[in-house]
């Protein structure tokens, strides 16, 4: 696959408990995103954060969250980023959902190293 130039940036703001038909929620978009063949998708997982309702998430020995900061990000053309955004509609029920315009320098799949 090949992609380079003009493309998208979709980042989805969720919590780790976040959860879609049985599975947690971060893992239901990307296997979606799979399934639809994007280019990939990144899960990160944050340390600290708070959102809409401004409830402090940690990570700290003290005070263990169960429902960590996650963001994915998925980058792709826009029309492949298009034909996923009406399941992140569905799928994500609380959280933020942004869309960037990037540009990609490099994107190598396959190619064996020696």
């Amino acid at each position: 696959m090949k992609l380079e130039g003009e493309a998208k940036l979709l980042r989805i703001f969720i919590g780790e408990s976040d959860r879609w038909q049985g599975r947690p929620l971060y893992e239901a978009i990307v296997l979606k995103a799979r399934e639809l063949q994007l280019a990939g998708a990144t899960v990160l997982r944050g340390p600290m954060g708070f959102g809409a309702h401004s409830r402090l998430h940690t990570a700290k020995v003290l005070r263990l969250s169960q429902d960590l900061p996650m963001v994915i990000e998925i980058v792709d053309s826009e029309e492949k980023i298009n034909s996923l955004l009406p399941h992140i509609d569905a799928m994500v029920t609380e959280g933020l959902v942004t869309l960037e315009t990037v540009h990609v320098i490099q994107y190598r799949a396959g190619g064996g190293h020696t």
